[in-house]
């Protein structure tokens, strides 16, 4: 008897705490069973959109490939437009990017490297910078490449920005500055890096000489 008391008040309690809490708890569950499906449908149209975009990217490729500029820049339009958030946007409007400036349609490579430094992660948006400065260099636009590479970039960029900046700063005829921008490309250049010979001969080419030890790590390196 004393148990089924005892079990009588439990089964009270329990209905007490239902009639008080039950809504709160159900509704939780509801948010949860919700948040979980929404985030596997998600991940589901992640997966598909990724196969889609790669699909579309290989098109890319085979333009590319076969130098037709206009079906690369088509194909290009369509991945970035269809499929904004995947990687192959960027990878796209960078690879369009570089067969219009191959083709001299300056007016294209620029939008499609605006577009990545636009819309790019840090990395992209890095790559997008420094191959647009080159564009505004061909075009003349001097002051326009230099305010673009004075813009922030991740560390391990240092050397390219500095390198483009040199270009930049020759094509001025401001001599004296174009050595100091190569001589800091040098500095924050990996010692094995293949580029550094390239920096070297424009350095040299404009009277400047390279730092001791920045040699001596080049020789080392050899």
């Amino acid at each position: 008897m004393a148990y089924d008391l005892e079990e009588q008040e439990q089964i009270a309690n329990f209905k007490a705490f239902w009639a008080r809490f039950g809504n709160l708890i159900m509704g939780v569950l509801i948010v949860a069973l919700l948040a979980y499906a929404g985030y596997n449908f998600w991940q589901s149209r992640q997966r598909t959109q990724a196969v889609e975009a790669s699909a579309l990217y290989d098109e890319l490729q085979a333009a590319l490939g076969a130098s037709d500029n206009a079906k690369a820049q088509r194909i290009a339009g369509d991945i970035k437009q269809k499929y904004e958030g995947t990687v192959y946007a960027q990878m796209a409007a960078l690879a369009a990017a570089k067969t219009a400036f191959e083709a001299s349609d300056l007016k294209t490579a620029r939008a499609q490297l605006q577009w990545v430094a636009d819309n790019g992660n840090d990395e992209y948006k890095a790559i997008a910078k420094l191959r647009l400065a080159g564009v505004l260099l061909d075009e003349k636009s001097y002051d326009a490449a230099l305010k673009l590479l004075n813009d922030k970039f991740p560390e391990q960029f240092s050397a390219e920005v500095a390198d483009r900046k040199g270009d930049v700063l020759v094509a001025q005829n401001k001599i004296a500055e174009a050595r100091q921008a190569y001589v800091a490309a040098l500095a924050a250049m990996h010692k094995d890096n293949p580029g550094r010979q390239l920096v070297q001969v424009k350095l040299e080419a404009i009277g400047g000489t390279v730092p001791e030890a920045t040699a001596k790590g080049a020789a080392a390196a050899a």
